[in-house]
């Protein structure tokens, strides 16, 4: 029997197709041409901004304390040479001898950068990744470590280091990158060619601006697949619509639900999918929900102020939730800046005698500024002047600025991840329904948001006795007498879960439970009992120190949902027949949910 004929053998790289990368090259070539073209007409029209994030001035004064004493640097500077000739040595025993070594420095395991099993097992990389490392922490020691500096400054020092610091990571470049040099192997440098278009892309959409494309955009539907409760808008005003769910039981607690949702984002980050959606969790344990939905504004709303946002939005919402269920009290939920305007309602209300919130519930919310985290580092006069001209010529700001400035707190997860996926591998992003939220920025009416920042995370006014007023009435938040539910989130980098703490004992009148959920911001929140995820730590005692609270809090699995509800049908237990939308005395509806408002794109 002959032998069998032998496979041809495989070309280890995979060669271009020349007549597809040249048309490739060619359209590369003109889109960048247009690009750059436009870019430079915008700025010769809107002027540039050398520094608009007034970062030199704080490396130059950490600079100057730096260097009037030289001794730590020297010793820092040291410490490198050191570990560097360390790294040398054990890089080069490793090369001879083929004998695994104990690294230098070790990156966290939870480091997705270096997830690949090349940056280990492979020489070259293990070498390249344990310098950047090496290299990151002697910057993060120098800068961390000067002595005198103000609070801000160091606290924007260390910031826009670390920014620094991620952006100079190895796994961004396709040089320094195994996977990149993998998968360019494996497609011949079309991965990289697919990038550059991906690139173009995102700055064609963003018109000279980069706008990063974190999800499929085409895979999810406001109204379709997601923010899909049934529901339907009876009112609505130039700042919101309000939107009555569908009950899912029979019969429902008297009391019904209120839902402020931040501006800064859309609302239906409490109702994505079903599966996780707070919304419909509401209804299916018998609450009647009543959601806020904001308008994206324009320039015609650029005179909209913190007040407006009040009058317009919970107060024009009680109104006609009495209309449409019979019922004058609520219980209230903020979420955010949401939960701000409500801690902000309520102070009004109780300086004026009115008792329909029944009880409130505070999402991540921060009332007391003084330590409002990494936020701050884009809270300064030069910084809020800069951006006051800004919103002042447009009339809002931008959600795309914004946008930017989240992002920008978990660099390596929500940017440079995704310029590693889509640029370097030449992949498209996963559809993901949180990071399609993410993405459908709002803007920020001028006068409101020049309010917001001035009164609340510059001078901290909220936290003040009457240190702000609400159509002329002062505000004292220890005036309220409102039950209180604090929903905070233990990894919190948007509202850091000891400044809200710290913000609920301004609250002096009122009984309080404070719970604390794992996670972040946004999972913290969004963590439905079936999906088991997340434990929360619930403790009855209130300390003034956040972290006695927590030494002595009990660790529950679990979802914090449940917990709530039954907090808050303490206040709630009688049931009435459950309420269809629409179908009241004098409440009309106007269209279906999600409505309209949400649905409007930047």
């Amino acid at each position: 029997m002959p032998p069998a004929d032998k496979p041809e053998p495989q070309p280890d790289i995979v060669l271009p197709d020349p007549e597809k990368l040249g048309r490739s090259m060619a359209d590369i070539a003109a889109r960048s041409q247009r690009l750059v073209g436009d870019w430079l007409k915008r700025q010769a029209a809107e002027g540039v901004s050398f520094d608009p994030l007034n970062v030199g001035n704080a490396f130059l004064e950490m600079t100057t304390k730096l260097m009037s004493k030289p001794g730590s640097l020297i010793e820092a500077q040291f410490g490198l040479w050191r570990d560097y000739m360390l790294l040398w040595q054990s890089t080069a025993e490793r090369l001879l001898t083929g004998t695994p070594t104990d690294p230098v420095i070790a990156h966290d395991p939870k480091d997705k950068r270096f997830a690949d099993p090349a940056w280990k097992e492979n020489e070259i990389f293990d070498f390249i990744k344990q310098s950047y490392l090496l290299s990151a922490r002697y910057i993060n020691d120098v800068v961390t470590g000067v002595d005198d500096l103000d609070p801000k400054t160091a606290q924007k020092v260390d910031f826009y280091a670390r920014q620094f610091i991620n952006a100079l990571s190895p796994s961004n470049f396709a040089l320094t990158n195994p996977e990149v040099l993998r998968r360019a192997r494996e497609t011949g440098g079309e991965n990289l060619i697919q990038g550059l278009n991906n690139l173009l892309s995102d700055l064609e959409r963003g018109r000279g601006n980069l706008h990063i494309k974190m999800t499929d955009q085409d895979a999810f539907t406001v109204g379709g697949n997601i923010a899909a409760s049934e529901g339907k808008v009876i009112y609505q005003n130039a700042l919101m619509q309000l939107i009555q769910y569908s009950p899912a039981t029979e019969s429902v607690y008297q009391r019904p639900v209120m839902i402020l949702p931040p501006w800064i984002n859309k609302f239906y980050i409490l109702d994505l999918r079903p599966k996780n959606s707070l919304v419909r969790y509401l209804v299916n344990q018998g609450h009647t929900v009543f959601m806020v939905s904001w308008v994206n504004p324009d320039e015609s709303l650029a005179e909209k102020n913190f007040d407006d946002y009040m009058v317009e939005g919970p107060l024009a919402a009680l109104d006609v939730i009495e209309k449409a269920t019979g019922s004058k009290e609520v219980n209230a939920i903020g979420y955010c800046l949401g939960g701000t305007l409500l801690a902000s309602t309520l102070g009004y209300m109780a300086a004026k005698g009115d008792e329909r919130i029944t009880s409130a519930t505070f999402f991540v919310t921060l009332t007391d500024f003084t330590d409002a985290g990494e936020l701050g580092v884009f809270i300064d006069e030069e910084q809020l002047c800069q951006l006051e001209e800004k919103m002042n010529k447009r009339g809002y700001l931008e959600g795309s600025e914004m946008a930017t400035t989240f992002n920008m707190l978990r660099a390596n997860d929500l940017i440079w991840s995704f310029v590693v996926n889509n640029y370097l591998m030449g992949k498209e992003p996963f559809p993901f329904d949180l990071l399609y939220w993410n993405g459908d920025a709002t803007r920020m009416p001028a006068a409101m948001h020049s309010f917001y920042l001035r009164n609340m995370y510059q001078k901290n006014l909220l936290a003040q006795p009457c240190g702000i007023s609400m159509k002329g009435v002062p505000v004292d938040l220890g005036k309220i007498k409102t039950p209180l539910y604090f929903l905070s989130c233990r990894e919190d980098h948007i509202a850091p879960w000891t400044s809200t703490y710290k913000g609920m004992k301004n609250f002096t009148s009122a009984p309080v439970r404070f719970v604390l959920a794992a996670s972040g911001h946004i999972a913290g929140v969004v963590n439905p009992p079936e999906g088991g995820k997340y434990n929360h730590f619930v403790n009855k005692d209130l300390p003034a120190d956040p972290e006695a609270w927590f030494e002595n809090a009990t660790e529950v699995a679990g979802s914090w949902w449940p917990d709530w509800n039954r907090w808050v049908t303490n206040f709630n237990a009688e049931k009435v027949p459950a309420r269809v939308p629409g179908k009241a005395r004098g409440i009309k509806a106007l269209e279906e949910a999600p409505g309209s408002y949400v649905k409007i794109k930047v």
